[in-house]
């Protein structure tokens, strides 16, 4: 799913995402810099300014928009949105369903805000972490994802076979997974136990191949990139799972990381995560569900120009790796 939307729906769009956080306290910082980063970096349009647009109400946007993919976009980012308000209000989460019954749109996202919005934050946790569980086989590396890495034998096998793209030549996709896990101290999956090391193959070469880095912005960036990239609820998934870890913060639905909350309240996050949107939009195919091990003799910046995975604007602002400066 594109994150991109048609050039005349811009300006509702914008107005309906103001309108779904403005509150009787109106809305943050954090959502309003969010806003206006997505007009900049994401739909190119620099010249609309949030501090000029009036909010959008429910009724109103559902009669201006009625194409269903913009809505489906419309409510992946308003999504994102809500989760992006310190402290959480229920006013925040009550609009928010409001604004996706009016257009009569729902995600796995929806339904965790409501859980938290009429049943509180343990009930809202709960149900992330089955969603989460629910979609980890397809989220897995497609050789790995029905093998039972619980044996030592297992394990040992996956991180030789990992290691062994050392030999490969450099700045193949295999090299670069290795100096991924060198460059930034992480063990390399399969030396020591872990149940989801099938789900990090996959997510460490997305992030290769996306060459975004490793900070709580970066996840959610990658996150973004990955649904922008393949519309289905697999990825929808996944970036929910990166917006409660690293963003609402009162859960981490990954039992080996720390949660986090307000990653994005930085004008340097808000610009990186509407960038990698953008870059997502471009590319030709959903390069995090494919079969990463049959690439991993192929040079990376083949298998970029495979999925037309575009340069970011600035590789060295510490936000990405691997890329030519």
């Amino acid at each position: 799913m594109s994150f991109f939307v048609e050039p005349e729906s811009v300006v509702d769009v914008a107005r309906g995402l103001l309108g779904s956080v403005t509150t009787s306290e109106g809305a943050t910082q954090e959502q309003l810099r969010l806003i206006q980063a997505l007009l900049d970096y994401l739909w190119n349009r620099p010249d609309l300014k949030i501090d000029h647009l009036n909010p959008m109400n429910p009724s109103a946007f559902a009669q201006a928009v009625s194409d269903q993919s913009t809505r489906r976009v419309f409510h992946n980012l308003q999504m994102m949105l809500e989760l992006c308000r310190h402290p959480q209000s229920k006013e925040q989460l009550h609009l928010g369903e409001i604004y996706s019954e009016a257009l009569g749109v729902s995600s796995d996202a929806l339904q965790v805000t409501r859980d938290y919005l009429h049943c509180g934050v343990n009930k809202a946790a709960e149900d992330a972490s089955r969603i989460f569980n629910a979609f980890l086989p397809l989220r897995s590396e497609p050789q790995l994802a029905n093998l039972k890495l619980s044996s030592v034998d297992a394990e040992h096998d996956l991180a030789s076979r990992i290691e062994s793209f050392a030999d490969l030549p450099e700045m193949s996709l295999g090299w670069a997974l290795v100096y991924y896990y060198k460059h930034f101290g992480f063990p390399v999956p399969g030396k020591q136990h872990c149940a989801l090391n099938s789900l990090y193959v996959a997510h460490d070469m997305t992030h290769v191949i996306s060459g975004i880095s490793i900070t709580p912005a970066g996840e959610i960036a990658l996150s973004a990139f990955q649904l922008a990239m393949g519309p289905n609820q697999v990825n929808e998934s996944a970036l929910l799972a990166s917006l409660i870890t690293h963003e609402a913060g009162f859960v981490s639905v990954n039992p080996t990381i720390r949660p986090d909350d307000a990653s994005l309240n930085t004008s340097s996050s808000a610009h990186l995560l509407s960038s990698e949107m953008a870059r997502g939009s471009c590319c030709t195919g959903d390069f995090s569900l494919v079969d990463h091990f049959e690439l991993a003799h192929l040079p990376l910046s083949k298998v970029r120009e495979q999925f037309n995975v575009l340069s970011p604007e600035n590789p060295d602002d510490g936000h990405h790796f691997l890329w030519p400066v």
